[in-house]
């Protein structure tokens, strides 16, 4: 379970940041930034988890409880599929992860990033390999950036019904991957990546469905881009 020992540990200001949407297929990547200045709850620390660990109503619940506590503060920001495909997936998480500690109403003076490489936050920072397990800030930061970006592709599904973006949030499960050869690609999705590019590239120019048309499905990879196998 993560615990409150690195903030604590430093003694001022700390702010724990994570990402989530690095593996999807479609969407933006989506960074939270929380900081803390009183510390945890012992109640609400006891819920705090990586989010991929806790079940739905339980991530929910935790959410609501960190937007009410006056002494959390978060910040939360994303990298647009466009960011993603002009630098690559790593980059464009880097980015949003910069852009939600710049939201945090107060400057942190460290920052604890989840993974082994942390941008430049303008202080200092402390990569912590599996911190939202490890660290409660950094665990906070997971629950509300996996929410935020849940809501924002359940909002998209609603725009562009087919793929099941409500109930995959993007990833490439084979129901997403079967639409997306009946359906065509749409520009939310991320043509760089190995499984889009694939299915893009299988598509004849009679079969691409008009959805599609308008954005070509054989669109130039950056060439620093990144090609997750997805």
């Amino acid at each position: 379970m993560p615990d409150y020992s690195r903030e604590s540990a430093h003694g001022g200001r700390v702010a724990g940041v994570d990402e989530v949407g690095r593996g999807p297929l479609a969407g933006p990547v989506v960074a939270a930034a929380v900081m803390f200045t009183h510390g945890v709850p012992d109640d609400l620390a006891s819920r705090l988890d990586d989010s991929k660990k806790l079940r739905p109503a339980a991530r929910l619940r935790a959410f609501a409880d960190l937007q009410a506590l006056p002494s959390a503060l978060i910040g939360v920001a994303a990298a647009s599929v466009a960011e993603i495909e002009r630098h690559n997936i790593l980059r464009a998480a880097h980015i949003a992860m910069q852009r939600a500690v710049m939201r945090l109403p107060l400057p942190p003076d460290l920052v604890l990033v989840d993974g082994n490489a942390a941008p430049d936050f303008g202080c200092m920072a402390q990569c912590v390999v599996g911190g939202d397990s490890k660290s409660l800030s950094i665990a906070a930061a997971s629950i509300v950036a996996k929410v935020i970006r849940d809501r924002l592709m359940e909002r998209l599904s609603a725009r562009w019904p087919g793929y099941g973006w409500e109930r995959n949030a993007g990833y490439g499960t084979a129901a997403h991957r079967a639409a997306l050869r009946a359906d065509g690609i749409t520009p939310h999705h991320r043509a760089a990546f190995g499984t889009v590019r694939a299915i893009a590239r299988s598509l004849s120019p009679a079969d691409v469905p008009t959805r599609s048309r308008a954005r070509s499905a054989a669109r130039p990879t950056p060439k620093n881009a990144e090609q997750p196998s997805c």
